[in-house]
């Protein structure tokens, strides 16, 4: 009898242990989805944000598609993993239509004319890093195998072109302030900097052969400038000690 009560001691913590571990189990499993659910999550939030912020850059229907897609892909994975998720079904319909609509457009060529550098250094430093993490989003998509070396290779180009011009126009900008204000020290160092950026870019175009011309004959003219204004101060320098030793040399009047 003893025996009995014991065998179903050891039979009920036994039990207990692999309830208690599929449990466990269970939990894990579920953890891991919620994390996985909540990475697909950041991607569309992400893909989301930087939509909006295209709207800030020259049209690109090819950004725009995939764009959605990675969205659409991720809606996909979101709802495999977790079926039941209210509202999922309409979401994946939702970006269904919008990457199609996406798709049809995305025959069009981009044009880069009629952007306007903005006046606001916040909204410049906002295109700058939605123009780094879009390429950094082009990398993914094409290292996953989704988007081919092509229109990679097309797209990353473009936006590096879009970033150099955005950072060389913003620094001479700066530039001409500094020279209007007459502070050619500084306009001096905004035009080498941007001289410099446009010798470290690896791709030589037109654009960058013109501004380098460009900057080229400005720095030329502010050395110039820079020469007279040295000469000038040098001049008014030495007067003003010559006549500081005129008065201390006189000769003293007699009373």
């Amino acid at each position: 009898m003893v025996a009995i009560i014991v065998g179903l001691l050891i039979a009920l913590i036994i039990f207990v242990v692999v309830v208690n571990g599929i449990q466990q189990h269970k939990e894990k499993l579920e953890a891991e989805k919620r994390v996985k659910v909540a990475k697909q999550k950041a991607i569309i939030d992400e893909c989301e944000e930087l939509l909006l912020n295209l709207a800030s850059l020259p049209a690109s229907p090819n950004l725009v598609k995939i764009l959605n897609r990675r969205s659409l892909n991720a809606a996909k994975a979101m709802q495999e993993l977790m079926p039941g998720v209210k509202g999922i079904k309409n979401k994946v319909k939702e970006l269904t239509a919008r990457f199609e609509a996406a798709d049809d457009l995305a025959a069009s060529q981009a044009n880069e004319e009629g952007f306007m550098l903005p006046d606001n250094e916040q909204q410049i430093l906002a295109i700058l890093q939605c123009i780094k993490k879009m390429r950094a989003t082009l990398k993914s998509e094409q290292t996953r195998g989704i988007l081919d070396a092509q229109t990679f290779t097309q797209e990353d180009q473009r936006l590096d072109s879009m970033q150099l011009k955005i950072n060389i126009e913003s620094l001479l900008k700066r530039g001409s302030q500094a020279q209007n204000k007459e502070m050619l020290g500084s306009a001096r160092q905004y035009f080498e900097k941007a001289l410099q950026t446009l010798a470290n870019h690896p791709v030589k175009t037109e654009y960058t052969t013109t501004k380098h011309a460009e900057i080229t004959a400005q720095l030329v003219e502010i050395t110039d400038a820079l020469k007279v204004t040295n000469a000038s101060d040098a001049a008014r320098k030495a007067k003003d000690e010559q006549d500081e030793l005129d008065v201390l040399f006189q000769p003293k009047k007699k009373w």
